[in-house]
Parts: C-alpha cells; structure tokens; sequence
C-alpha cells in the first residue's frame, strides 16, 4: 500500500468514524461532514480506492476494505492517545490538545503510542 498524504489520511478518518458509527457513507455525507467541496472529496474517494483502502461504486456508498479498516483505525487511536497525553499528562489545554494532536496522528509511530500509553497507566497507578 502507498504512504497517505496528510490529507488523505484525514478523509480516511473520516469514513472510519463515519463507519464506527454505522452512518451512511457517501461523497455528499463526508463534503457535509467535513465541510468540503464534492468534487474535493470525489478526488479524494478516487485516490484512496487507487491505493486500495476503500470501494467505491459509482454514486452507491463507500466501503472501507481491511486496510483502510486498519489504517483508519490507527489514526484514530493515534489522536486519541495523542490528545489524552496532551492534556492528562501535560496539563494542556483541550482545545490545544485537540488541535496539537490532530498534528501528531499522523506522524505518531506506533512504538511511540504504546509507550505513551503504557505511561499513561503508570501515573494512573501511581495516582491510586
């Protein structure tokens, strides 16, 4: 599979959030979502079946495939992680912490990750 870029990785977020909530999956739901053009997302949606991380037929619902499964849930728990550290761990402020780990999906390795987890239960531990 090819590398994502930033914000191809942001669109197949997206579909991932979308599909965990069991919502309808489509261009016109992910421009609405996301507050982007239709024919942004259309190219987005052709890029990401030409790397195989979802199907599309034409004007029918968008379904990710395993690896866009697992890509889109990486990236998801790269923010979450992200986040939770930014401001459980460092006092930052949400909002920043939001935005801050928006950044760092996308570059967090998941060696990286699992140490800011496993972090993380320490100090709560250390809490108790």
């Amino acid at each position: 599979m090819d590398k994502l870029s930033v914000s191809q990785e942001d669109y197949l977020k997206e579909i991932y959030r979308m599909y965990t909530r069991g919502e309808t999956i489509r261009i016109t739901d992910i421009a609405q979502s996301l507050g982007i053009s239709k024919p942004s997302v259309n190219k987005a949606v052709k890029l990401l079946m030409q790397t195989g991380y979802i199907s599309h037929e034409h004007y029918g619902d968008i379904q990710l495939t395993p690896s866009g499964m697992e890509v889109g849930r990486e990236i998801t728990e790269n923010f979450k992680v992200a986040r939770k550290f930014l401001s459980e761990v460092l006092g930052v402020p949400e909002e920043t912490a939001r935005a801050e780990a928006h950044g760092m999906e996308h570059i967090l390795s998941r060696g990286t990750r699992k140490k800011m987890k496993k972090y993380m239960k320490k100090l709560k531990k250390q809490a108790k």
